[in-house]
């Protein structure tokens, strides 16, 4: 009997050890998934599954970046024309953008005094701006290579030469992507911080299925075929220095080789 008890006291020591080892071992489990999903943040940046107060604060990035209580720039009158009395500094339209001017006008039968009926005439005009945004547009280039025979010998030879005319070769070989396109993608992937997932959404509301895949791949050969032997040349020459004095991330300008990046943007 004592015998027993003293296997069943063994076996129940044995079940917490093993039960104290689990719970253990889920702890660890929980903590490596959670160092993997701070890696992985980490390395891809903002991700399209993110939820709580940052994906609000997104949402909400006009309602948190502007103040209300700023009033709107007063008009005054000055000499038949309003001329807005002061302008935020900060706030400055180019003056070599391209003006669209828009008259607005009444229309003759309504250009008539409503005291005296006599024709009215333009006194003064006010004029007030706007900054207008037009959407890039895509387009699609065709190219057409003309190829030439000469009809004497068609008739006559046996032999009929054949000329090309030049054309330039495809940025990446059996696609359809032009240079403008891929830095396009390029300039939004690394400059504005824009991830494929969202430029794909873009081009599908513009009507065009692109994929992010097809983009992946767009900016890893472009890369390899035109931005890794400019690397090399770079670092070849550069190399060939005793002392260089240069910013890993910003304006790394090399002035005797006649080679320059400007904001660099360190990926």
């Amino acid at each position: 009997m004592k015998m027993q008890v003293d296997s069943a006291e063994k076996l129940l020591e044995i079940i917490e050890e093993k039960d104290r080892k689990i719970a253990e071992l889920e702890q660890q489990v929980q903590w490596f998934i959670s160092q993997i999903r701070l890696a992985k943040h980490k390395q891809f940046g903002v991700s399209s599954e993110k939820t709580g107060d940052l994906q609000l604060s997104i949402f909400n990035e006009a309602e948190s970046s502007a103040d209300i209580t700023i009033p709107e720039p007063k008009l005054t009158e000055v000499q038949a024309h309003y001329r807005k009395r002061t302008r935020l500094t900060t706030d400055k339209l180019p003056k070599d953008l391209p003006v669209e001017v828009i008259e607005h006008e009444l229309p003759v039968e309504e250009c008539i005094c409503p005291d005296c009926g006599s024709g009215l005439h333009t006194m003064g005009r006010e004029t007030r701006e706007e900054l207008k945004v037009i959407p890039a547009k895509a387009v699609i280039i065709r190219h057409v290579r003309h190829v030439y025979a000469c009809r004497n010998c068609e008739g006559t030879s046996d032999h009929v030469p054949i000329v090309k005319a030049d054309m330039p070769e495809p940025v990446i070989k059996g696609g359809f992507a032009s240079p403008d396109t891929i830095a396009h993608i390029a300039v939004q992937k690394f400059m504005m911080a824009s991830p494929l997932y969202r430029q794909e959404q873009e081009w599908k509301q513009n009507g065009i299925l692109l994929s992010r895949q097809t983009m992946s791949n767009w900016l890893i050969k472009a890369s390899e075929k035109w931005l890794e032997p400019i690397y090399e040349e770079m670092k070849h020459r550069l190399c060939e220095h005793e002392v260089l004095h240069a910013d890993d991330y910003r304006n790394i300008s090399i002035i005797e080789t006649g080679l320059q990046i400007s904001e660099w943007t360190g990926y």
